[in-house]
């Protein structure tokens, strides 16, 4: 089947940010896609107000998904994105959602909170409590993530024990000295620890560094964008999932117990 990650830069007003993903969306089901991943994040941002992604939060069935909703019934693909929604006064939670004909069909409330290099997340956001479900897309099985979800091997390793075939991560990975290269060596190792494909896609505004990928099971990046606003493809297959197992059977050479949640 045929993959995609779309960037952009995500601006201070949701419905600006809904046309985005509409016309992303537009793009991606054209071209064949049956799956879109989206970063994370996507209602509002501001780079002089940085609690305007949680101030800007809506319920699921706000104006924001209604949009994309809206533009998911005229087709079968998959699209993967994170809103905040909101939870108690000032508070949200940073909720991934998977669309699908016009249905919010799986979410997942984001695990690991990003309290690290200065930026303190769960001071606005509450951490999710459960490990995320498998989805199904053109019959491959796929396991969802979040952003700094990346650098905890644990989750991406559960959801491969679950079945996944292929893991998703909506991102908006913050620049700083060497965090470009955090970000490749952590998308070419999960990718390995699973022997799952990884399909990433990130924020491209000044804070972020967008650079979303297509990684194989076998580490190597497929497709990859730079800075700019990008749409990126790949085409992926169980059979490749098959046969690097098959080559590399590190799921059954384990001799530690599957990861559980604290």
């Amino acid at each position: 089947m045929i993959v995609a990650a779309g960037q952009f830069v995500v601006t201070p007003e949701w419905e600006n940010n809904a046309r985005t993903c509409v016309a992303l969306m537009a793009q991606a089901a054209r071209q064949g896609a049956a799956l879109l991943v989206l970063p994370e994040a996507l209602l509002a941002r501001s780079d002089s107000d940085p609690g305007l992604s949680v101030a800007s939060a809506q319920p699921l069935d706000g104006g924001f998904l209604t949009q994309l909703r809206a533009e998911s019934r005229k087709n079968a693909m998959t699209t993967v994105l994170t809103i905040h929604v909101p939870s108690t006064e000032g508070r949200a939670v940073n909720t991934l959602v998977v669309l699908r004909a016009g249905h919010i069909i799986a979410r997942y409330a984001k695990l690991h909170l990003y309290d690290a290099f200065s930026i303190l997340e769960s001071s606005r956001v509450d951490a999710g409590s459960a490990i995320p479900p498998l989805i199904e897309v053109a019959g491959m099985k796929v396991g969802l993530m979040t952003c700094y979800d990346l650098r905890f091997p644990e989750l991406a390793l559960s959801l491969a024990l679950q079945g996944a075939d292929l893991l998703v991560l909506p991102a908006a990975w913050v620049r700083g000295p060497l965090k470009e290269h955090h970000w490749a060596t952590l998308l070419a190792a999960r990718a390995l620890d699973t022997t799952c494909y990884l399909v990433a896609a990130g924020e491209c505004g000044n804070k972020n560094i967008g650079q979303s990928r297509i990684v194989d099971p076998q580490g190597v990046t497929v497709a990859a964008a730079a800075q700019e606003a990008q749409l990126i493809f790949a085409e992926v297959s169980a059979t490749r999932v098959q046969e690097t197992r098959e080559k590399l059977p590190i799921l059954r050479h384990r001799r530690f117990a599957p990861p559980q949640l604290l």
